[in-house]
């Protein structure tokens, strides 16, 4: 049995760890920010699909804790200021 240096990559999987797949990339390299939207974007529209999340409630849900986020660093910002 060998051991494997933690630095060796799969060959299956590009350095960014996804799977590579054989074929050129055409399209414009997105961000990680518009990835992660995609992929949050993706995931509520299956589970809405299943019926195992409703897409009204979960953004009525996301629109509430941003607005308190907000809020919250606000305050942060004012106690720093003060």
């Amino acid at each position: 049995m060998t051991n494997r240096s933690p630095r060796v990559e799969n060959p299956k999987r590009s350095s960014d760890g996804h799977p590579r797949s054989g074929r050129a990339v055409t399209g414009k390299e997105l961000n990680e920010l518009d990835e992660l939207n995609i992929k949050l974007d993706t995931l509520v529209s299956l589970l809405s699909e299943k019926g195992i999340v409703s897409k009204r409630e979960y953004t009525n849900n996301m629109m509430m804790r941003l607005h308190e986020m907000s809020k919250a660093r606000s305050f942060e910002d004012l106690d720093d200021e003060i």
